[in-house]
């Protein structure tokens, strides 16, 4: 791992380089602030090519932030078994894929140090993320419960799956909402299966900001996955990463329940 001081000496060029980006100065910082003020910063960072001194500083920088959070191994003890539940960050997590809940430009969250996943992992893999994604859309608009499928760049995992949920406007969830966030599941496993993946982590697509409820989506979820395994005769292991309580004993009541 890098030390202290060639942390900060990247952390300085990175925001001075995104700063005369925008023809304004850099701030002065103190080292705690830096990562947030290179993060920020990278949030609003429109999808455009960077120098190559930027994408080596970031990514020396990014893999020794993941290394420093610590990579969860998908295939250690925790995780036995075809369909697993496991609390934490998603970004930390080796495996094949992650399933990013997006919006539907798929260019990421635009909000400086915004709490949802899309940022956090867009913050993760590097601005080469939103680039990849700008090449796809090329100014549209992806509609739900498809799949778009990136390079993981800086993050543990080797691809990001890329799929927008169905929002439940005022937490109503229709027949159309149900369906939709049933082809979020379906078309992210078809994909791995398709890629001959053999591991892929979702998190709970639409229960946030998008309002779904959460324990119909969980059933949606675990439906869904247990289906497609048994059509497709699959060996791959399943994740279901969560980050709040609620959601984890709801999944793990679920996978119980159905003995998957």
């Amino acid at each position: 791992m890098l030390g202290e001081k060639e942390v900060n000496g990247i952390l300085d060029r990175l925001i001075a380089l995104l700063c005369a980006e925008r023809n304004i100065q850099p701030p002065r910082l103190r080292a705690q602030n830096k990562h947030d003020c290179f993060r920020a910063l990278c949030n609003v960072r429109p999808p455009q090519p960077a120098s190559e001194e930027f994408i080596k500083l970031q990514d020396t920088y990014l893999r020794d932030y993941a290394e420093r959070r610590g990579i969860v191994d998908v295939g250690g003890p925790e995780f036995r078994g075809a369909v697993t539940v496991w609390q934490g960050d998603i970004t930390r997590l080796n495996a094949d894929a992650i399933v990013n809940a997006c919006n539907p430009t798929l260019l990421g969250c635009f909000q400086p140090l915004h709490d949802c996943i899309d940022n956090a992992i867009h913050t993760a893999a590097g601005v080469q993320l939103r680039l990849a994604c700008d090449r796809i859309m090329r100014g549209g608009r992806e509609p739900n419960g498809c799949v778009e499928v990136t390079d993981g760049y800086n993050l543990p995992a080797k691809y990001v799956f890329h799929t927008v949920g169905p929002v439940a406007y005022g937490g109503h969830v229709n027949d159309r909402c149900r369906t939709e966030l049933e082809s979020c599941y379906r078309s992210c496993m078809e994909e791995a299966v398709k890629r001959e993946l053999s591991s892929i982590a979702f998190c709970c697509i639409s229960t946030g900001a998008y309002g779904f409820d959460a324990a119909e989506a969980c059933r949606i979820a675990t439906d869904t996955v247990e289906k497609t395994l048994k059509e497709t005769g699959a060996r791959l292991k399943v994740i279901f990463d969560v980050w709040l309580d609620r959601d984890r004993l709801l999944y793990e009541e679920r996978l119980r329940a159905s003995g998957v």
